[in-house]
């Protein structure tokens, strides 16, 4: 197991991560420049070895419900390996998100159980959602926008 100092060595070898102070002497590290609202990259690495990385889109890796992975026994290049892929699936206009916006249509109406219909149109890259002329919400991906309108009662008509 690598220690914590290890660890920091090996998390801070990437420049793309800003180190983040938190609590109880752990440490974040934050992609800032995500492409996703998602930007903890590293979360909660404390100097008992023990912390977190972010693999929710890395379908290689078991992750908790939070969508991040245990690297208390990582080996330094196991962290590596994660920490790049991490990042990558963070990374804005990657290939994934590509494929998605490409493939999705470019306007969907969207109507919950009281007959009130939002607008989700894809714009300069971005998925933004209009209740008549008014910008309700803006995402980054056509995901995000699709979940947040259903959590908020919507369906596609």
């Amino acid at each position: 197991m690598l220690s914590f100092e290890e660890k920091l060595k090996v998390i801070e070898s990437f420049p793309q991560l800003e180190r983040k102070d938190v609590s109880l002497r752990r440490v974040n590290f934050h992609y800032v420049e995500s492409g996703s609202e998602k930007r903890n990259v590293v979360y909660h690495l404390h100097p008992n070895g023990n912390g977190f990385v972010y693999a929710d889109k890395l379908k290689e890796y078991d992750t908790d419900n939070k969508g991040m992975v245990n690297i208390r026994n990582f080996s330094e290049a196991e962290l590596r390996e994660i920490i790049g892929k991490s990042i990558q699936s963070l990374a804005p206009n990657t290939i994934e998100e590509k494929t998605i916006a490409e493939e999705s249509v470019e306007q969907e109406e969207w109507i919950n159980s009281k007959n009130n219909a939002l607008l989700l149109l894809q714009e300069e890259g971005f998925w933004n959602i209009y209740a008549g002329v008014n910008l309700e919400n803006s995402f980054s991906s056509y995901e995000e926008a699709c979940e947040y309108l259903k959590e908020e009662g919507f369906k596609k008509s």
